[in-house]
């Protein structure tokens, strides 16, 4: 499995808005600069996350955008879903989809449904305020020492 360009770049742009968190009104333009993502990209993107209701978009000089909600309420599974749909495994976990050759005789088909719900669960267990934070490093404990730490602020709205 594997995101697509447009998803990644989705979770890139929505860091880069957390790491802002209302310092400044956000621009599609500003958020391409920032993240390396092209312009056309970083609008399209800012468009679909408003429409999701992820970034709330305001008109006039003092106008941009603004996460719709605190970092630490905004997980992974949101974002991609925003840009990619639901997320589905397989095709026979999408409810009304019935286009599998092995379906009726697929003795695994009633078991991606906990699969796919495996993977959303995870993704949803990680938020973005967790990915706008640089990862602990290894230091003097030594190479077995996590690399990462929960954020102090976990829950916190900035």
């Amino acid at each position: 499995m594997r995101l697509s360009n447009l998803a990644d770049y989705a979770v890139v742009l929505m860091s880069a808005a957390a790491r802002q968190c209302g310092s400044v009104p956000l621009h599609a333009g500003m958020l391409a600069e920032q993240t390396g993502i092209p312009g056309p990209t970083a609008q399209k993107l800012v468009s679909q996350l408003a429409r999701a209701g992820l970034l709330v978009a305001s008109r006039g000089s003092g106008g941009g955008v603004r996460l719709a909600r605190p970092a630490a309420a905004i997980s992974v599974a949101d974002i991609i879903e925003a840009v990619e749909g639901p997320i589905a495994l397989t095709s026979c976990v999408v409810e009304g989809r019935h286009d599998c050759t092995l379906e009726g005789s697929c003795k695994v088909q009633p078991h991606w449904g906990v699969v796919n719900g495996a993977v959303r669960g995870a993704l949803a267990e990680i938020s973005l305020a967790s990915l706008s934070v640089a990862p602990a490093k290894a230091g003097a404990a030594g190479p077995s020492a996590p690399t990462t730490a929960a954020p102090a602020f976990a829950g916190a709205t900035r």
